[in-house]
């Protein structure tokens, strides 16, 4: 069996994290299964860059800034340019070798200038299944990502809180009806990483007659995993006797990451009668003098791409804290999770997915910030750390295991393969 998995990147960002993991997965269960990326950060021998020579190169950075400058007329601020994604411009990919000789293409995230909707239409109409794992909400929506409270992507889009002058018939509900047009009669199945977005993607008008199921990513147990925090803390120069909160993205300062709900319920517990028993340890792109703003003893560490630092950050961490207000599954509670690492967060999402509220870590109501610091202080003093770090662990291992994920998608390739899906539309 050949699959072929499209994504923009093979190592940058969440959902190239998560695929990656996924071909992995199923390379280790004797599937053939390589990807097509649009350029190649590290180092598989199964990633296949499509901007390999420089002609290529200059395409993808034109057709990425083609992309973005066709949204930047209608924007409504700069704060949603990149939360939107047109699609308008991308290579053709259906000629490729190994799309032609595989026999399940398997999506997940190629925006930015990587595939187009005219380029997601070839590939669909080359007769083959096509699996195409959200990693986000952008497939099923008129363009934005997450949409937010926004429930327009069940109709037609239009009205767009992202765009400067909405209207019934406005680049979302054209984009909307693009899309329409496109996964019309397509053999397209939908996984999702979450129940929550599944319940999202059946609910909406462009999908709701396609299969939709949802496979959790699965995570690299052996590498993610507990070992002693003081091992980790003397690696990273991290002090012994204090309490260490961890936060981490690819770029904090993306307003849908909850950095202003955390800053606020650091500043409660800045107040608490056991300040001075904490730091704070921060990871990824963030802006500068941001140490400033913090009302504790901070460890800035910028963008971690190496797998072995960040299983030392999350080992060296009392409680890892995501403040998001809108995520899938996100990567980082997971490897928190499998490192042991208990986690304090918002009921958003596909997180209490994850998070077994009181049992490996904290859900607070929707962007509370008492409520966050509240959790936070809970994990800090008030549980048995070393059940909590148990039961963190026994989560990952019971749920999230590259065997039991690539099983499941091997169980549905087959079944397209056969012409007998075992899953139902509805």
């Amino acid at each position: 069996m050949r699959v072929v998995h499209i994504n923009r990147s093979d190592v940058v960002g969440g959902a190239s994290v998560a695929a990656s993991r996924i071909v992995e997965a199923l390379r280790a269960q004797n599937i053939d299964a390589s990807m097509l990326v649009a350029e190649k950060s590290g180092d598989s021998s199964w990633a296949h860059p499509v901007a390999q020579s420089s002609i290529n190169k200059t395409l993808l950075k034109s057709r990425f800034l083609w992309d973005v400058a066709g949204f930047m007329g209608h924007e409504k601020s700069r704060l949603t340019r990149f939360a939107f994604s047109l699609a308008a411009a991308g290579f053709d990919l259906s000629k490729l070798s190994l799309v032609q000789e595989a026999d399940i293409i398997h999506l997940h995230w190629f925006n930015q200038g990587f595939l187009s909707l005219k380029g997601l239409g070839k590939l669909l109409q080359l007769g083959k299944p096509v699996v195409w794992t959200l990693h986000d909400m952008w497939g099923f929506t008129g363009g934005c990502h997450y949409s937010g409270e926004c429930e327009r992507f069940t109709g037609a889009c239009g009205h767009c809180a992202a765009i400067r002058d909405p209207s019934a018939n406005d680049i979302s509900s054209i984009q909307h009806q693009r899309k329409k047009t496109i996964y019309r009669d397509a053999p397209l199945s939908i996984v999702t990483c979450s129940t929550w977005l599944e319940s999202a993607a059946r609910k909406s008008s462009l999908l709701k007659d396609h299969p939709v199921i949802s496979i959790p990513n699965p995570i690299d147990i052996d590498l993610y995993a507990p070992f002693p925090r003081a091992e980790a803390r003397k690696r990273l120069k991290l002090p012994i006797d204090k309490k260490i909160l961890l936060f981490g993205a690819a770029n904090i300062s993306d307003p849908r990451k909850g950095m202003h709900l955390l800053m606020h319920a650091l500043n409660k517990l800045a107040n608490g009668k056991n300040a001075k028993d904490i730091e704070l340890v921060i990871f990824g792109k963030m802006p500068s003098g941001i140490d400033t703003k913090l009302p504790f003893p901070s460890h800035l560490m910028n963008f971690v791409d190496d797998p072995n630092t960040l299983v030392d950050l999350y080992n060296a961490a009392d409680v890892f804290v995501l403040p998001s207000l809108e995520d899938n599954l996100p990567n980082t509670v997971m490897e928190a999770l499998s490192c042991g690492t208990p986690v304090a967060a918002f009921r958003i999402g596909g997180v209490p997915e994850m998070v077994s509220h009181l049992r490996c870590g904290f859900l607070a109501p929707e962007a509370d910030a008492t409520g966050l610091a509240e959790g936070i202080e809970y994990l800090l003093y008030k549980i048995d750390a070393d059940e909590y770090r148990f039961l963190a662990r026994e989560k990952v291992l019971h749920n999230f295991t590259p065997e039991l994920i690539a099983n499941r998608y091997i169980e549905l390739y087959s079944s397209l393969l056969s012409d007998n899906s075992l899953y139902d539309a509805k």
